[in-house]
Order: C-alpha cells, then sequence, then structure tokens
C-alpha cells in the first residue's frame, strides 16, 4: 500500500508539459526525488512541504525513479477557472476512486464541441492504426510514418495500462509539435482530447484530430509479471478488434529484439506472441522488417509461422528507416537500451509506421 513521507523542496529541476521534478529533503536529513503534476497539485517551489508517495521509489520499481507529490498542505492550489458545480464543464472521473481523481471533460459528452461530430461518428473510414505493447515504440513509429510521409497528421491513443497522467512522459512532451494530438482513455489522462474507451478515442483521433494514422500504445512505466497473461501490453490484442469494429485497418508492431538478456523476450517476444495469437480475434497486418540479421531472422521464423495462420505478415524495407530513427527529435530508449544498443526494436517500429504511412497514401478499401 502507500509508504507516506513528508519532505520539504529544496530545489526545482527539470519540467516539461504538465510536470515538474523537484529535490526534496527528508525530516531526517535524506534526500529524496520527486515528482507532482501541477494541475492536480499545485506548482511546488523551494520550501514548500509536500507530501509524498514513496512506495515505489523505495522499491525501486517503476520507470523514472520518482517519489510523487500527492498534496502541498500548506498552499493548496485554487479551484481550476472552469471549475463548476453542473456537468457544463465535463463529468469524465478519471483514476477513479482514488484521492486525486480528477473531472476532466470528455471529448463526446454532451458539454464537448465535439458532441455533434461524435454523437454518430460509427467508422474510422479505413484509418491505419498502429499498435505496439510499449510507450518507447511512439517515437519510433512516428519517425517511420514521417520518413515515408511527411505531413501525415498522426494521432496518439494513451492507453491505460502504464502511466495514467500523459504528463508523465517526457518523450510525449518531445513530440508535441510532431504529433496532430494526444488522446488519453480509459483511467489515462492528460491528452489534449479525454476519451471514456478506445473506441471512443479512436473515433476521436479521425473525426476531431483529423488524424491520417493513428497510434496505440500504452503510458511509460507498463505492469508485468513475467507470466503469459500478467502483462499490461496484453491489451494491444484487444486493441485489434477494436479498430477491426471501427472500419479501421490495423498495423502491429511487433516487439523484436537481439538484445533483451530475458529468453522470453529475444526473437519476438511472448507478449507479441500472446497480444496478437491469442488476444487478437481478427486480422492485422503484422510488420517485420527487412534485412534481419541472419540469426535474429532465425529465431523469429516460428513465431511469425504461427502468427501467420491468422495475420498477415509483411516484410517492409528499411531503407531511410535508420537516418529517420536517429533524427528523432526525442531520445529513443527502451528498458534501458538505446537505438544502436537494440536496433532490430526500434527498426520493427519505424517499419510499422512506414507500412501504416503507405495504407494511408492508398485511401480508404474498397467496399
Amino acid at each position: 500500500m502507500v509508504r507516506w513521507r513528508a519532505a520539504v523542496v529544496t530545489a526545482v529541476r527539470r519540467r516539461w508539459a504538465g510536470a515538474v521534478e523537484l529535490e526534496t529533503v527528508l525530516a531526517d536529513g535524506s534526500p529524496m526525488r520527486a515528482l507532482a503534476y501541477p494541475r492536480l497539485v499545485g506548482d511546488p517551489g523551494p520550501g514548500d512541504r509536500v507530501l509524498l508517495n514513496a512506495g515505489a521509489l523505495l522499491m525501486g520499481l517503476g520507470t523514472g525513479g520518482y517519489a510523487l507529490v500527492v498534496a502541498l498542505p500548506d498552499r493548496l492550489p485554487p479551484d481550476p477557472v472552469e471549475a463548476v458545480d453542473t456537468r457544463d464543464a465535463g463529468h469524465l472521473v478519471k483514476a477513479r476512486y482514488t484521492p486525486l481523481q480528477p473531472i476532466l471533460l470528455g471529448v463526446d459528452e454532451e458539454a464537448s464541441p465535439y458532441r455533434a461530430v461524435l454523437e454518430h461518428a460509427e467508422s474510422l473510414d479505413g484509418m491505419p492504426v498502429v499498435t505496439a505493447d510499449l510507450h518507447s515504440a511512439l517515437p519510433a513509429v512516428l519517425a517511420g510514418v514521417l520518413a515515408e510521409q511527411p505531413g501525415t497528421r498522426v494521432a496518439y491513443l494513451m492507453t491505460d495500462g502504464g502511466a495514467l497522467p500523459a504528463w508523465f512522459s517526457r518523450t510525449l512532451a518531445g513530440l508535441a509539435g510532431q504529433l496532430a494530438g494526444t488522446v488519453t482513455v480509459g483511467q489515462a489522462f492528460g491528452g489534449d482530447l479525454e476519451a471514456t474507451n478506445l473506441h471512443s478515442g479512436l473515433l476521436a483521433a479521425r473525426h476531431v484530430l483529423h488524424a491520417d494514422v493513428a497510434v496505440v500504445a500504452q503510458g511509460p512505466g507498463n505492469l508485468g509479471t513475467g507470466t503469459t497473461w500478467g502483462y499490461s501490453g496484453v491489451a494491444v490484442g484487444e486493441a485489434i478488434n477494436a479498430v477491426h469494429t471501427l472500419g479501421g485497418r490495423a498495423v502491429g508492431s511487433l516487439r523484436i529484439s537481439a538484445a533483451d538478456p530475458r529468453p522470453r523476450h529475444r526473437g519476438l517476444s511472448h507478449h507479441s506472441r500472446t497480444a496478437y495469437g491469442r488476444v487478437a480475434l481478427v486480422p492485422a497486418d503484422l510488420v517485420v522488417p527487412a534485412g534481419l540479421d541472419a540469426e535474429l531472422a532465425a529465431e523469429l521464423a516460428p513465431a511469425l509461422a504461427e502468427l501467420a495462420g491468422r495475420h498477415r505478415i509483411v516484410t517492409v524495407e528499411t531503407d531511410g528507416l535508420d537516418a529517420a530513427l536517429r533524427a528523432s527529435v526525442v531520445p529513443l530508449s527502451t528498458m534501458g537500451r538505446g537505438l544502436d544498443a537494440d536496433h532490430a526494436y526500434f527498426l520493427a517500429a519505424a517499419a510499422a509506421g512506414r507500412h501504416a504511412a503507405r495504407l494511408g497514401m492508398q485511401g480508404p478499401p474498397a467496399g
């Protein structure tokens, strides 16, 4: 459960969209790095007393290694300027029934300016949607899309398998100028648009953000237990089903690695095999980058043969993708490994982006 700590802010470090990194000191003089979301708790400064949830930091869990600011008890923030006691400013409650539940305006609820657009929206009109099980794939997918077709409008749908606040992601903050927008779905919040679930989020990406391509992936800090089913990224299989239901074209970004030290993730990760092979009930295009190292290609072959019974295995050439990845406006990193340390992983994501861009250029499928 929660491991509480009281501390005092000694310094403000980095800031990015929606978040601020702090140095704090506990009563016994111990330093503790913390993260605050100003829209939830206010904007801490040096000298402020803060209450922290330190459990994940003390256990060494999670992405980033922070205690999280729960409150500034001596300097509470004012009510939001849009706060009213009716539903006129929205009534979507996320992180529901937790002490920091925010109340937000859902993109398709009655008070939304997009209500009329979405009230009868039923189709993605063939929009390609790339699904990935790790947040780290997002900039690589985007690099592949834009390398193939500059100017493509790409929307990101952040699901709630990892971080709930979109503000936690420095990657997302850095990509803001390249994305048409972010839709936070389910319990996730803090995007440009808020959606109740993935279905309504996909429709918002298409009809509100006017996306040509969408990318679906959980936020940073995924949950896994090392078992077949105990992994939050298995939800990409359900995303494939949602895309199919809404008339989109699903493109699976496969989790391929020659560098992961864990046998279950080498070659094709067991997470991809489970999500696409057992959870997804309808076909998708699963993208494999051409020209992989012969040893890695041999490791992949049996798993791809199994997936080919349901899905279309699409090999995509990779000319120019390495350069596109190296030109990324944000650092590329997965499980602590950068581009050169896990090249196949990022190349596979970029190839999926390239394939999605090509599908988008073809227009909606006939019929």
